[in-house]
């Protein structure tokens, strides 16, 4: 059996196993995918050859009996910040039996991105649902950073596996066995070959968990509760997002865009437009946590807006809808408050600063509350 380099932390295999007990018995079994533009299959020639769908074709191949499903939630430069706060409309609610979880390079080594990781995975592991969780951290092969350090403390307080691409791949790159640049064109997004690497480690810890399927495994116990005390002060495992397919904001201009959204890559939909100065926002939020995503735009010049909170100005925040890079749009995320009083508090965005000839106009995509 091949083996797992990649194999950062073992974790409890019970899920794992039964779902691929249901699988053999004939069962359908959807398979998920969340994370940013690696999952997403940025780089990979054709869709059915980023790492995801590879994996995804394991499962058919492995089980051709079981009807297999395919959902694939990366979203390009997204964070489990954002994460927490779409898993549920973007997955959890197929109800996937087996859900793989990647925000390594996105994710920044810090306290807080410990804490948003650590939020959705609370949120996925406990769904009503119970999926498989598999951890998968990727790694930038120009530089070997990632979030791994936070994440596979998440990991091992909820003895979740963890399948890391830093242990698999990053050491070959650092011997001089494997050209970074052979397998990733810009030192993040991996091509065809590099999703392929990706794939083969994730698909070598799943065939030592098919090859020990029948021998038996309770599922983890914390201390007879069904979930862990939290590591972090877990203020994002409720996150939730407004939008305005499911609130009813204030507003003095801006107007609700109502057009169809696409797929959940068609990011700039379900939020609201506005182009004059002085035209505002108001949404009354629940929570301690709050963040506002808004579009950066490459077309320019674009309106500014500021967003305050419970009427302090003097910790207004600027959302400044130009983007510097050249890559395309953004979905910037701004966060505002963490950690406040827990209650109800209002958020006003208005435009500060808009121009005659403006390319676009100020998009304001949602409101994530936790």
């Amino acid at each position: 059996m091949q083996d797992v380099k990649g194999l950062l932390h073992r974790g409890n295999w019970h899920r794992l196993k039964e779902c691929m007990k249901k699988a053999k018995r004939g069962e359908r079994i959807i398979t998920g995918f969340l994370g940013g533009s690696i999952t997403q299959g940025s780089l990979s020639s054709l869709p059915e050859l980023c790492y995801a769908y590879l994996v995804y074709e394991w499962w058919k191949r492995k089980f051709p009996q079981s009807e297999i499903h395919f959902i694939n939630a990366g979203i390009g430069g997204t964070t489990s910040q954002f994460g927490v706060a779409r898993v549920e409309e973007h997955l959890l609610k197929y109800h996937p039996d087996f859900l793989l979880i990647e925000f390594a390079v996105n994710d920044e080594d810090t306290e807080f991105f410990e804490e948003t990781y650590e939020g959705l995975i609370r949120k996925a592991y406990g769904h009503v649902c119970r999926p498989a969780v598999l951890l998968m951290n990727n790694v930038r092969y120009d530089n070997g950073t990632c979030a791994q350090a936070r994440h596979v403390k998440v990991a091992r307080a909820y003895d979740l596996p963890m399948v890391s691409m830093k242990s698999a791949i990053w050491p070959d790159i650092c011997s001089g066995r494997l050209n970074a640049s052979d397998i990733s064109p810009d030192g993040l997004h991996p091509n065809d070959r590099g999703h392929q690497l990706v794939a083969r480690e994730v698909i070598a810890f799943l065939e030592k968990v098919f090859g020990e399927m029948e021998r038996e495994e309770g599922e983890s116990s914390f201390e007879g509760a069904l979930m862990p005390s939290p590591v972090t002060a877990n203020a994002y495992e409720n996150a939730f997002r407004y939008q305005n397919d499911n609130c009813q904001p204030k507003s003095e201009g801006f107007l609700a865009d109502l057009s169809p959204q696409e797929g959940i890559t068609d990011i700039f939909k379900k939020g609201w437009t506005a182009s004059r100065k002085g035209d505002k926002i108001r949404f009354e939020v629940s929570g301690t946590e709050i963040a506002v995503q808004y579009r950066k735009s490459v077309n320019k010049p674009a309106p500014v807006a500021r967003v305050i909170v419970d009427g302090k100005e003097e910790d207004a925040a600027i959302l400044d809808g130009n983007f510097d890079e050249d890559w395309g749009d953004c979905l910037y995320i701004d966060t505002i408050a963490r950690h406040i009083k827990a209650g109800k508090h209002m958020v006003e965005v208005e435009i500060v600063e808009a121009h005659e000839f403006d390319a676009v106009p100020f998009y304001l995509v949602s409101v994530i509350a936790a």
